[in-house]
This record gives structure tokens, sequence and C-alpha cells, in this order.
């Protein structure tokens, strides 16, 4: 089990963008590698209403449960269990929940276990470059008839972290937005679909 805060700055890209920056920074396609989130929450959407975010990560054979917290704008407490794929099999389907860890955390927030689902999987090609004494990391994203582009910038320093993103925004000429993560971007696109 590992917990740690996490502090990231992120920002939407055009997919003209997202290649400049491949470009830029010499990126090769061996070097991009696939993951997968699967989300879950309860018909009540108790992890929603928490500002939380509960997922499985595929990374080829790899799983792990993380459970993300909100603590401050750009910041929140990750929770992670490594999970066999036997373990990440069995919780897809609803047949227990093997991330002790997280069950823990979800306790503390009185949240059924025996009532979470899948509402939905995102996966993304991603690349990760040490950059600034933080971590670099260039999304391409697919879910629900969707696909989009992002840039993120991780860093153990939030004031000093703002700045370097913001200059590095400034330095490739990309207009700063206004970035939701990953999860509430599936959930808007999934409103959309069912409103259709």
């Amino acid at each position: 089990m590992a917990q740690e805060i996490e502090i990231e700055f992120k920002n939407l890209l055009t997919k003209q963008q997202y290649e400049q920056l491949l470009q830029a920074f010499h990126i090769h396609t061996d070097v991009i590698h696939r993951q997968t989130n699967h989300y879950f929450d309860t018909p009540t959407q108790a992890i929603r209403n928490l500002q939380s975010g509960l997922r499985i990560r595929q990374i080829n054979h790899y799983y792990e449960c993380t459970l993300k917290e909100k603590n401050a704008e750009h910041i929140h407490l990750e929770t992670t269990d490594e999970l066999t794929a036997e373990q990440a099999k069995k919780m897809l389907k609803g047949e227990g929940f093997y991330a002790q860890e997280v069950a823990k955390r979800l306790a503390l927030h009185n949240v059924p276990l025996e009532q979470l689902y899948v509402f939905g999987s995102l996966t993304t090609d991603r690349v990760e470059i040490p950059y600034r004494e933080g971590l670099l990391v260039f999304d391409h994203s697919y879910y629900l008839q969707c696909d989009d582009y992002e840039v993120e910038y991780e860093t153990n320093d939030a004031i000093k972290g703002k700045t370097i993103f913001d200059n590095f925004l400034q330095q490739y000429g990309i207009q700063k937005h206004n970035t939701n993560k990953k999860i509430a971007r599936f959930m808007k696109a999934l409103q959309a679909q069912k409103s259709l």
C-alpha cells in the first residue's frame, strides 16, 4: 500500500498542440504506454459526493486500485493497493473488494463496498518525462466516443509547481484552460450520452 499527496497541474490541449509537444520533446511511439482506468461508484454516487475518485488502473499485466480524495485545489490524497490480476477481475465483476487499505479509507466515509460497481472505463496513451524537479505527462485519452489531449505536471511543491507549469504553457504558446480531472470529463460525457 502506498499513500501519498499528489500535487498536479493540468491543461487540455488540441491534437495539434499535443503532436507539437511530442515533437518538441523528441518522443518516439515506443515510449508511449497504454493504461486503462476502470471507475467505480455506488448507485447513490457516494464517491462522487465526496469529491473523490475510485479506480482500478491496468497497465499491461499490472493492476492497482486507487482512491483519490480531494484535499485542496490541485492537491489530492491518494491511497493505492496493488492487486493481482485475479483480484482485479473479481472486483471488476463485483465479486468482492480486495484493496484493503482503500477499503479502510472508504469505511471512514461509510461507503458500502458491496454497492460499488464499474460505471465506465477510460484508456490513455501516456508519456512521462522528468521536468524541472517534477514529472511532465502527455496524455491522449479515449472514452465514450470521445478523445482528448492534455498535459499534466506533477510536483512536490504547489507554489513552485504552479510557476513552472504556467511558464511551460507560456513557452509553448498554450492557452490556459480550467481543466477537470479525467473522471470528471468522463462523467460529463456520460451525462451527455444519457441525455440523448
